[in-house]
């Protein structure tokens, strides 16, 4: 009687090798890796968020993202760091799970950083493999993904990394703009010019009253690009031109968590006044509450992209 052969297909192995020259020094690109509050603002495709992003910088610590899909799927993923020589080398599993915590792929991630004149050069070099058959087809996607993913870092590490001091009930949020500081301010407190740019990627906003001076009331409307309405209703305290904004802020969406903080905007003359570092401080009432607006509203992605959008704002004036 012959013998029955059976052959197990295997699933599919795919590796990326990616290498991008960075304007920022590589001390400060490598730390965009290895510090949360700062991989949580850049990792993942356009448009993904980072409600988790938990890491334990060192050999054989643990790091845990979920991302957050434009459409609201969620997307976790984690691993193990094998090696981390700072500021050259950084090694870690790369494993993508579903919502029990299963592997669907397993990865093993290199990232170097070599120092060009004061530039970095990364080489990432990625390796990935399905370990059930329709995690197949997010490999065709890896590439796409790790390219946008540095994309972002790349926009992230153009203003420096070193924010002002946290504490744990605050976001703070800076970028610098190659515009004068009175331009600036302007399009923060012209309604016309705000709802050109308010929030995030996608986002339109509907004022229905912007009296800038103490204790004057801003009521706007934030749409959604899923449709969703997000009322906010603020007064402002200090009103100092062209240095200082400081309102009081209560918002929510239908069914969300109520937004409430002090939002403290700075803007600072820098370059012999060609350019204008802003910085925005938002304020909650606890460390519980900061931490419950990052994970239901992305509040720090969201402000980093409505910075980015004031940026091409003022590039258009």
């Amino acid at each position: 009687m012959a013998e029955k052969n059976e052959s197990k297909t295997e699933l599919p192995t795919r590796e990326v090798v990616i290498t991008r020259l960075f304007d920022a020094p590589r001390a400060l690109v490598f730390k965009a890796w290895i510090d949360p509050k700062h991989l949580a603002m850049w990792w993942g495709p356009h448009k993904f968020t980072n409600p988790v992003c938990k890491v334990d910088a060192r050999v054989g610590g643990a790091w845990h993202i979920v991302m957050r899909g434009p459409d609201g799927a969620e997307y976790p993923c984690g691993g193990i760091y094998r090696e981390i020589v700072e500021p050259e080398r950084l090694v870690f599993t790369n494993d993508a799970v579903d919502k029990e915590g299963n592997v669907i792929i397993a990865g093993l991630t290199t990232v170097t950083f070599a120092d060009e004149d004061g530039k970095t050069k990364l080489t990432l070099r990625t390796r990935g493999t399905a370990k059930v058959d329709y995690a197949a087809a997010y490999l065709q996607g890896m590439e796409a993904g790790w390219t946008q993913s540095l994309e972002k870092l790349g926009e992230h590490v153009k203003t420096p990394l070193q924010s002002p001091a946290e504490a744990d009930n605050e976001i703070v949020v800076t970028r610098i703009f190659d515009a004068p500081r009175e331009l600036v301010w302007q399009a923060m407190v012209d309604p016309r010019q705000v709802i050109l740019w308010w929030g995030p990627h996608g986002f339109t906003s509907m004022i229905e009253e912007m009296d800038v001076r103490p204790g004057g009331i801003w009521k706007h409307t934030m749409h959604g690009p899923d449709g969703t309405d997000y009322p906010n209703y603020s007064v402002f305290k200090e009103v100092v031109k062209p240095e200082r904004l400081v309102f009081s802020h209560g918002g929510s969406k239908k069914g969300g968590p109520a937004v409430n903080s002090v939002a403290t905007w700075t803007f600072d003359a820098q370059d012999g006044g060609k350019k204008t570092k802003v910085t925005i401080r938002m304020t909650f009432p606890s460390a519980a509450e900061r931490d419950l607006i990052v994970k239901e509203y992305g509040a720090i992605e969201g402000g980093k992209q409505t910075l980015e959008r004031l940026g091409k704002h003022l590039g258009k004036r």
